[in-house]
């Protein structure tokens, strides 16, 4: 792997705008709270270039659920995912609604604000308690497999003091990724297949939100992981990506304990490489260039999804394992990781 510039980790820890008057970031960098403010109107960029999810996860140690609802300016898109843990099965069914353009009507907070979409198929609601700061999730999909309907109605509950915000800039001017990642929610609830339960949640079942605003360039490559899970009665949950934007300002990289975040420098992800192509089913060695993170992680499923529009495409590869290995808080506590669900995904895009 090519070797990538040195991170300057620069930390955001007061309030402000996001965008100044010319469309681009005020400051750029990471914070542990959701501390600057974004408002699409600020944006100078075409409205094809702007790109705008909430994506939910959740999971236990049999499988998990994977929710999106997003607006990348030229085309919006519902997706939805039941995988397998136990016998490596996936089903993904995704619905493309072409000159969106923002009318997804996204909100422009991860801290309130509700997504709801629906039609004669799908139905989808993302919906924040004011006062608990629960989350409500329920999914529809009539006809999701074998005839079946997809019904999803899930809370999540707990959610971590601290989180991971990054501000991102891209070579380009106008063009920029904010992102807020809060790993560790607990998660109770159900996912159906016509009258089966598919999924049950309860004790040990966690889940995580990706909310994405931005103006993004043509061609993007990243890597994002994730895992979760208690560690004798603590919360523990790890974030790990990079490849999007000008990582020079900060990383997304972070540990997060009983809610409370560690800063994690460059996180490199060693792929094994089959016929000359990385090998999604071999195990991978994922460290942290500080020595915080060092774990060993082992695929269970590929989630791969390959789409080529010519003009527009996207590659993705989500691997489902087990992360094994240890982080090193920063009080110098070291939690081990054992047998820990989560998982790696590399994500290549025309869009």
């Amino acid at each position: 792997m090519a070797k990538r510039a040195k991170f300057w980790q620069c930390e955001i820890i007061a309030k402000d705008d996001l965008l100044d008057e010319s469309g681009d970031l005020i400051r750029a960098g990471y914070a542990r709270q959701p501390y600057l403010k974004y408002q699409r109107r600020f944006i100078k960029a075409k409205k094809s270039r702007i790109k705008e999810w909430d994506y939910y996860l959740i999971y236990n140690n049999k499988g998990a659920v994977a929710l999106t609802v997003d607006d990348n300016g030229y085309m919006g898109m519902l997706s939805a995912s039941v995988i397998n843990f136990e016998n490596a099965t996936e089903t993904t069914k995704s619905k493309i609604k072409w000159f969106t353009y923002g009318k997804m009507n996204l909100p422009e907070s991860s801290i309130s604000g509700d997504v709801n979409y629906e039609d004669k198929k799908i139905q989808a609601s993302f919906k924040i308690d004011p006062k608990t700061k629960n989350r409500e999730i329920k999914y529809f999909w009539k006809n999701f497999k074998d005839k079946k309907d997809l019904s999803v109605s899930i809370t999540l509950t707990d959610e971590p003091k601290e989180s991971m915000n990054i501000a991102t800039p891209f070579e380009k001017p106008k063009h920029f990724y904010y992102n807020r990642k809060i790993i560790g929610f607990k998660a109770s609830g159900k996912v159906m297949l016509g009258e089966d339960v598919v999924l049950d949640f309860g004790d040990e079942a966690y889940g995580l939100l990706d909310w994405g605003r931005g103006v993004w360039t043509y061609k993007n490559t990243w890597i994002w992981g994730a895992l979760m899970m208690e560690v004798e009665g603590h919360m523990l949950g790890v974030n790990l990506g990079y490849g999007f934007g000008d990582p020079r300002f900060a990383t997304e990289n972070m540990a997060f304990y009983d809610g409370i975040a560690t800063k994690l420098e460059n996180i490199n992800v060693d792929f094994n490489t089959k016929n000359g192509k990385d090998d999604y089913n071999s195990a991978m060695e994922v460290t942290s260039s500080d020595g915080r993170f060092n774990a060993i992680f082992t695929p269970l499923i590929d989630r791969y999804a390959n789409t080529d529009l010519i003009v527009l495409g996207s590659c993705q590869h989500q691997v489902f394992g087990l992360f094994n290995g240890s982080v090193t808080l920063q009080n110098g506590e070291v939690i081990p990781i054992t047998n820990a669900y989560g998982f790696i995904e590399k994500v290549k895009n025309k869009w």
